[in-house]
């Protein structure tokens, strides 16, 4: 069955700007990643920790994918997941702003990623709302989104 046009249509802006340079674009996600992490500026939030979901999309390299059925061709996703759980744990993190910006820094360390969409949330903040959060978008700056 056909999918309405209006269905196709690429909501996504990091995806539309690589889709304009690539001919394809691959996305490895972390959805509603659940941590407790020493956070925040308040008294009542000092010595403590409190939850944060964290969401992190990855717009890889179209070269990632496997030409055969094997892990060993694939990005490591266990790498993002170690290492982002590493750095938040590792000490007390004023701003969601520190810990965007520090995840995003991480995982464009990886050279099989072209973009990064971070954004965290503490789920505890206010009553009215599921989360409170902030989200970065960060684009590598070199040779972004190049046919090879």
């Amino acid at each position: 069955m056909n999918a309405p046009v209006a269905d196709l249509a690429v909501t996504d802006p990091v995806e539309q700007r690589l889709l304009e340079r690539v001919s394809e674009v691959r996305k490895i996600f972390f959805r509603n990643l659940m941590i407790d992490a020493r956070m925040g500026v308040h008294d009542h939030e000092q010595g403590r920790t409190q939850p944060v979901r964290i969401n992190i999309v990855l717009y890889m390299h179209q070269d990632t994918a496997p030409n055969t059925d094997s892990i060993t061709e694939v990005f490591n996703y266990d790498l993002v997941r170690d290492g982002v759980l590493e750095l938040v744990g590792a000490r007390h993190i004023n701003l969601q702003e520190t810990m965007v910006e520090e995840i995003a820094n991480f995982v464009l360390g990886f050279e099989q990623v072209l973009a990064v969409r971070v954004s965290t949330e503490k789920t505890d903040v206010y009553p009215e709302c599921d989360g409170v959060g902030f989200e970065l978008i960060r684009v590598r700056p070199d040779n972004w989104g190049k046919e090879t």
